[in-house]
């Protein structure tokens, strides 16, 4: 009798088990954590079904529009709204439809920093996507149930890039101490903003805070312009050189004829974007499907295009993510302390 009960109950947990297999997702919360062999199957069908998905995006040029393209080629039917703004833009435009309750946005695709705000605010919304197989455990933010607050679909790398007519290679920096060269005394330049600011803190994390003083004495000016502009200003001859310029600005204007490079400093700070889902999303199934499609070979083609490194690969030298691992208050106390050190050690 006992035997014949101990069939019994398998036989009724392997029905539960088949019956749980092949039921369809119906709620937010089961459709962010399903893991069925048809799951692209089953979001494209609801997001057929939705019609459209509304997309906040920090990415900058063409290569949003780039993306939106390639997703509506690839999946008929479904419309990208897209909005693109800097990251503290978006968080702020997020936050005030919150507080209307006013659910617009369905993914999100921002910068780390930013994402770290609309965490700490409930914004965002855990999820999961067989992608993140690909990805190193520092290449996702963790959630409860194994699930994820986002993912990284691109990085940007932050060094030293300079004018290659106007400095010998004997000259160019091969880590932070090649700064102080005399033949770069009064010659670089930096743009004000959180890419110089993460600069100023890799150089305190590999070398201390005293280096960072010493930078006074290279006369670096101070410009109240963005890093991408400030590669021009280098390529004409303004100045020869800047130690914190986004390697994918530098490749760029290279690809154009400009007379640039871009080298790693001892330890390269590095801008994330990375693949969200807002709390509570009208479109779900496109939510989802528009993270999977970033995360997916297909998203990631459309990125390396205009040169975005890969959070899945390596690169030859040692990245860093400065806001990894902090709280929004933790995050914006070292950036302070790193704006207000650039400042002190620079001219205008």
């Amino acid at each position: 009798m006992k035997h014949k009960n101990f069939i019994i109950v398998a036989l009724l947990l392997l029905a539960s088990e088949a019956w749980t297999q092949s039921r369809k997702p119906t709620s937010i919360a089961e459709l962010a954590s399903y893991r069925g062999t048809d799951r692209e199957q089953v979001l494209y069908g609801g997001a057929k079904t939705e019609g459209k998905i509304v997309w906040y995006t920090s990415l900058a040029g063409d290569s949003y529009k780039e993306m939106v393209k390639a997703f509506e080629a690839k999946y008929p039917g479904v419309k990208v709204e897209s909005f693109r703004a800097p990251g503290a833009d978006l968080v702020v435009r997020l936050e005030e439809e919150a507080k209307a309750r006013r659910n617009i946005a369905d993914a999100i695709e921002t910068t780390e920093g930013s994402l770290i705000f609309l965490r700490d605010g409930k914004l965002l919304r855990p999820y999961d996507s067989p992608y993140l197989d690909k990805y190193p455990e520092e290449g996702k933010e963790r959630a409860d149930k194994n699930l994820v607050y986002w993912a990284l679909a691109r990085e940007s790398y932050i060094g030293f890039t300079y004018n290659t007519t106007l400095i010998p290679k004997d000259v160019v920096p091969k880590n932070f101490d090649g700064l102080f060269h005399p033949q770069l005394k009064g010659k670089m330049g930096i743009s004000i903003g959180q890419t110089s600011d993460k600069i100023i803190g890799a150089m305190i994390k590999t070398k201390g805070e005293e280096i960072v003083r010493k930078l006074k004495g290279q006369e670096i000016k101070l410009y109240s312009i963005e890093a991408p502009a400030l590669v021009n200003n280098i390529a004409a001859g303004e100045i020869v050189a800047s130690p914190a310029i986004f390697q994918t600005h530098t490749l760029l204007a290279a690809s154009k004829g400009a007379p640039v490079e871009w080298v790693p400093m001892d330890l390269v700070p590095t801008n994330v974007g990375s693949a969200a889902i807002a709390a509570n999303p009208p479109h779900p199934h496109a939510a989802l499907l528009m993270a999977d499609f970033l995360l997916s070979p297909e998203g990631q083609g459309v990125l390396e295009k205009y040169y975005y490194g890969s959070g899945a690969k390596e690169y030859g030298f040692k990245k860093w993510r400065p806001e990894r691992g902090l709280t929004t208050d933790q995050y914006e106390k070292e950036i302070s302390r790193w704006d207000k050190l650039l400042h002190s050690v620079t001219r205008k």
